[in-house]
């Protein structure tokens, strides 16, 4: 079984902070963050695909001034795009409220079986 990771608005805002406020170099942690804390094969092959990107954009910035900046700046925009939609949305699971289990019936006496009809 896998686990929750929760999250409220405010670690999900600082989470998107982190990922646009390095312009892009640390948009890989928040996945690792989910990959490490869930355990599900796609939150790893998130954070593969954004350290990819990583390795990519730091490899093709480092390249002579060319043509091809538009395209990189367009590509830089929509991953930082897609990153915070799924760091506000839906790579956190919704916060379980405290009184989750207020409306459940009342709990059985300790000494009544569950539906024994010896035990009546």
């Amino acid at each position: 079984m896998y686990k929750r990771v929760e999250a409220g608005w405010f670690q999900r805002l600082a989470w998107s902070v982190l990922a646009v406020g390095s312009f892009g170099l640390l948009v890989w942690v928040p996945f690792l963050y989910v990959a490490i804390r869930r355990g599900r094969g796609a939150d790893w092959s998130a954070f593969v695909s954004f350290a990819l990107y990583e390795v990519g954009f730091v490899s093709l910035a480092s390249l002579p001034t060319g043509k091809g900046e538009a395209t990189l700046g367009l590509v830089v925009l929509a991953t930082l795009g897609l990153a915070v939609w799924l760091l506000l949305g839906p790579l956190f699971d919704k916060v379980t409220p405290r009184d989750a289990m207020a409306g459940m019936g009342p709990a059985p006496w300790p000494g009544q079986g569950a539906g024994n009809p010896y035990l009546r």
